[in-house]
């Protein structure tokens, strides 16, 4: 891999203004994308991420939208296209996690869980497709989680949305191997953010995960960059998780 090794590219990052999406988005910065981050609340914070991309040379494009809405979703397209570039590398972060244990998660919760973290995602990769067929080169990663291989502690809702992703994943994976576009899972557990770290700390003890902690967001940025970059990985489903979850 040479130090630069998306130098050229263009790349998209959902929920890209905080957490694994900031981290996500700096790291493609650090490997010479120029990066279009999107949020759809936190303008100060996405305005932030992008004044870092740019004070390490990379362009940057802060873009409002709500990608769980199809208009909202070519809108933004079409300001990336105008702005930055055919956006050939994309990363759908974009996710809520509201906490709901059985008995009190409805039909509103699922579905918000299902529009927000797997409808956006196939929103946005199939707006991302027309130009990564044409190139006969894409990169894709779906943000998923643990809690779809695991269940987890967040509620059933949050888990089918997050296995969605998976299968979402390898899905195109599939279809798309032959040309040129890899599509991968990535599926976390549990990470220290710096505005989270009691909540987190409400959803698991750091000791029942054998590595004793919970990753950091530079851990789970930096496979994100790997899987982006190997042209060979495709259709995955790569676990960071500590070891709570082993896959054979």
């Amino acid at each position: 891999m040479t130090d630069a090794p998306l130098a050229g590219r263009v790349a998209l990052v959902t929920g890209g203004s905080r957490g694994l999406g900031a981290g996500i988005a700096d790291a493609l910065a650090n490997a010479g994308a120029d990066v279009a981050i999107n949020y759809v609340r936190g303008e100060a914070a996405a305005a932030e991420v992008a004044a870092r991309v740019r004070s390490g040379g990379r362009r940057a494009l802060p873009v409002r939208a709500d990608v769980s809405r199809a208009a909202e979703v070519d809108a933004m397209f079409a300001t990336i296209r105008r702005e930055l570039g055919e956006p050939l590398v994309l990363v759908n972060n974009a996710g809520i996690m509201g906490v709901r244990g059985v008995g009190e998660v409805n039909e509103a919760d699922f579905d918000t869980h299902i529009a927000v973290n797997l409808k956006s995602a196939f929103l946005v990769t199939q707006a991302a497709l027309p130009a990564m067929r044409a190139a006969r080169w894409g990169r894709i990663v779906m943000m998923s989680s643990a809690a779809a291989q695991t269940g987890g502690r967040v509620g059933v809702h949050y888990a089918a949305s997050k296995a969605g992703m998976i299968g979402l994943a390898h899905g195109y994976a599939q279809a798309l191997a032959a040309e040129g576009i890899t599509v991968n899972a990535i599926a976390p557990a549990l990470i220290s953010l710096a505005n989270d770290g009691a909540a987190t700390r409400t959803l698991a003890d750091p000791g029942a995960i054998p590595v004793r902690r919970f990753g950091r967001v530079e851990e789970c940025a930096a496979l994100t960059l790997s899987a982006l970059c190997n042209g060979y990985l495709t259709g995955q489903t790569l676990s960071l998780n500590g070891g709570l979850y082993m896959t054979s």
